[in-house]
């Protein structure tokens, strides 16, 4: 069993005995045995408890927001969200174009969801370990978590082209401008489609990982200096992998609802 963080541990004592009943409903229903938990007693993992953290001090930051909203007054944490929002708002109608202002919520929440778990390890006793590597990573720091995310981009985007062109429409975008070309152009595009999720679970969950790696091999070797470097640069790479993780999905949504693919 890995040792579990703190948080784990009341998620696992609240829920742990439903949600290993459900996973093993599902596994006997439709023969999925590798949906079985392999420590029914623990079968919520650390960095799902992490990223359900995260989402609930967000949702609380965000009440708390919504709750001290002022136009004569507004308090600092109005104005980084706002900054945020509008951040956001104009990188969407550069990628995307007209109608952007749809799609801000969910690239919003992307950025700030992926970024405030890759800087979740920062804080004392809050890294998910990495028994393997024998170090501490964020959240986005196992491929679980970053496949996760990836998968609901793809969802997004594509239910997003569906409804803007409809089944037959979407469908057509992936044929290519030549028709003689479609039975070879689809199977490519729907294959390049599928792997823009491998594209954004690796890229982020190689980056966190590696991150911790480097921290752990070059500390020990100037355990005074070197951590508050790499700290620093861990703040940077954050900040850089959420911004890349929130753009990717815009210019895929750019190309599910645009006119021409």
């Amino acid at each position: 069993m890995e040792h579990e963080i703190w948080f784990t541990a009341i998620l696992n004592k609240i829920f742990g005995g439903a949600v290993s009943a459900l996973l093993a409903r599902i596994a006997t229903l439709h023969r999925l045995e590798w949906v079985r938990p392999t420590d029914p007693a623990h079968p919520i993992h650390n960095y799902l408890a992490m990223e359900v953290l995260v989402a609930l001090v967000l949702i609380v930051l965000a009440l708390v927001v919504r709750s001290r909203l002022s136009m004569e007054n507004p308090g600092k944490l109005q104005h980084v969200m706002e900054v945020l929002v509008e951040f956001v708002r104009s990188t969407a109608e550069e990628v995307i174009g007209h109608g952007a202002d749809r799609y801000v919520p969910m690239l919003g929440t992307l950025f700030i969801f992926v970024l405030a778990c890759n800087l979740l390890s920062l804080l004392p006793g809050q890294g998910v370990p990495v028994p393997a590597y024998g170090i501490e990573v964020s959240p986005t720091g196992y491929k679980q978590a970053t496949l996760g995310c990836a998968v609901a981009v793809f969802l997004y985007y594509n239910y997003q082209g569906f409804r803007q062109h409809g089944i037959l429409g979407y469908l057509k975008h992936f044929c290519g401008p030549i028709l003689a070309m479609a039975i070879i152009m689809f199977p490519i595009e729907i294959i390049s489609n599928a792997g823009r999720m491998l594209s954004l679970s690796v890229r982020l969950y190689a980056n966190m990982l590696v991150g911790g790696l480097l921290e752990k091999v070059f500390g020990g070797l100037m355990p005074v200096l070197v951590p508050v470097i790499f700290m620093a640069l861990h703040v940077f790479v954050s900040l850089l992998q959420a911004y890349i993780f929130m753009l990717l999905p815009a210019v895929y949504l750019g190309l599910a609802v645009g006119e021409e693919h």
